[in-house]
């Protein structure tokens, strides 16, 4: 004989792992410190690769207007410049992935404690079943 409340909580366990599964279960293997660092790291590489780009970019496109000035100190001034727009603009890109990354991180291990309590209903449904011998009804 099948047991519908058991059948519903399989059930609700499958849609929970196929909705939910792609973002809680890889999270699960880290520790938040490390989940986080992780993606602070991919982010600075990322900025760094793009800034480096538009640099090159912005480089050869006023290569002429910057060989005609060539002036060491206004050159020097202007390099100054470029790296504090640079400061300025990892440190919000790196804030911003941070907390991006810990809402997920949070949203995740929420998740994960929801999965669990219907995984430790379903065992104790489990339990009660082998411990009756029929299906959790005592005749």
């Amino acid at each position: 004989m099948l047991n519908e409340e058991k059948i519903k909580l399989m059930t609700s366990i499958g849609l929970f792992e196929k909705r939910e599964g792609r973002r809680i279960f890889p999270v699960n293997r880290f520790f938040r410190s490390d989940y986080i660092g992780r993606y602070l790291l991919k982010s600075f590489l990322g900025y760094t690769l793009c800034w480096m780009l538009g640099t090159a970019l912005v480089v050869v496109y006023k290569a002429e207007d910057l060989l005609s000035a060539f002036d060491f100190s206004k050159i020097r001034g202007l390099a100054g410049w470029y790296g504090i727009g640079y400061a300025v603009g990892l440190g919000g890109y790196l804030l911003i992935t941070c907390v991006v990354y810990w809402r997920r991180y949070e949203y995740a291990s929420r998740g994960m404690k929801v999965y669990m309590a219907k995984l430790k209903r379903l065992e104790k449904r489990y339990e009660m079943q082998g411990r009756t011998g029929h299906g959790g009804k005592r005749l």
